[in-house]
């Protein structure tokens, strides 16, 4: 694999990864939050040696990608969705690519390839969807019925709109590093109580039946909550050398750049998208973690992924032994799913 940076042209100087041959067909990876481009480097290789100019970056406010504004007061907005996809078409162009043989997007990266797939169709030939289904409209703010709960609660994407959810990860008393360790594990197939299953409704009650990572205390901040699970040592598929990566991210930066992300969905900022109703028309599938509770945080979407949002959908994989890191818990399986969808 090999790094450089990219002009975008949409204001962004890009940090990307890629691996294998320039005039190979085009895969882009797309990560979410709290990643980097570098959450797919156990794919890349295998990936590029099946005959693909893989790129990932790091998206805008993540990692070493310049350009962005990183105040919480800052200009909000360029971190829309629809701002998000300019960025991927872009970046693509300016790598001197036409389109691409697919996009995939893990978590909040899914939205966005999603999206992408969505608009522009004829540039995103095809769309793999991980832990993040795509199955409608955003949800309404449940706020105040988490809150009113007799364990009173709130939901981890209002918490992390909040002016303080920066500053309360950014400088925790247990460290950037530390925090990361337990976030990554809690959300893993390695913490025993990961056994999701399907919620009736988008209720409070409902809700609050997911871990708090997800539906937090009311009165923990994110780093107070992921504690009291770290870990008794690293896990085999994050070392600590590997984690330092993150870290060393993370400390540079902050959270904020991806923060911004969750202010535009639950501050409505993403009302001009226009696409509910429609479809996504082209090759897609979902790969998630068998242990992973992403695949059912919203409650209907993975169904309504399937039955509607995605017309020409060839598969739906659950995978054993993952949870919500599915990239990296079980890369080999990925890498397996996604050249069989290729094919």
């Amino acid at each position: 694999m090999r790094a450089r940076v990219v002009d975008n042209g949409n204001g962004l100087a890009m940090h990307v990864l890629e691996a294998g041959n320039p005039r190979d067909p085009c895969l882009l990876l797309l990560h979410g939050f709290p990643e980097i481009a570098y959450s797919w480097r156990k794919l890349m290789p295998a990936l590029a040696a099946a005959g693909f100019h893989v790129v990932a970056p790091d998206q805008r406010g993540y990692g070493r990608t310049t350009g962005w504004d990183a105040a919480y007061d800052g200009d909000v907005d360029s971190f829309r969705l629809l701002n998000l996809v300019r960025d991927t078409q872009g970046l693509v162009s300016a790598l001197g690519h036409e389109s691409v043989a697919a996009v995939v997007g893990h978590d909040f990266g899914a939205s966005v390839a999603a999206y992408c797939a969505l608009v522009h169709p004829e540039m995103f030939r095809s769309v793999v969807l991980m832990s993040a289904p795509f199955g409608g409209p955003p949800t309404p703010d449940i706020s105040a019925e988490l809150a009113a709960l007799p364990r009173p609660r709130k939901h981890y994407q209002w918490y992390y709109s909040t002016r303080r959810a920066n500053d309360d990860m950014w400088h925790c008393a247990q460290g950037v590093h530390a925090f990361l360790r337990a976030y990554f594990h809690y959300k893993s197939a390695d913490w025993k109580g990961n056994r999701p299953f399907r919620l009736a409704a988008w209720s409070a009650e409902e809700l609050a039946k997911m871990p708090t990572y997800y539906i937090m205390d009311l009165d923990k901040t994110m780093a107070e909550t992921v504690a009291p699970e770290m870990p008794s040592g690293p896990s085999p598929w994050l070392t600590e050398n590997e984690l330092a990566v993150y870290s060393a991210a993370y400390e540079r930066t902050g959270f904020q750049g991806g923060l911004q992300w969750y202010r535009c969905r639950t501050e409505g900022r993403n009302k001009d998208l226009g696409a509910f109703g429609r479809t996504i028309d082209v090759p897609s599938a979902f790969i998630a973690g068998a242990s992973d509770w992403g695949i059912y945080q919203v409650p209907g979407a993975i169904e309504a992924m399937q039955e509607r949002a995605c017309t020409r959908m060839r598969g739906c994989h659950l995978i054993e032994g993952a949870g919500h890191w599915v990239q990296q818990e079980r890369p080999e399986e990925v890498v397996r799913l996604l050249l069989e969808f290729l094919g």
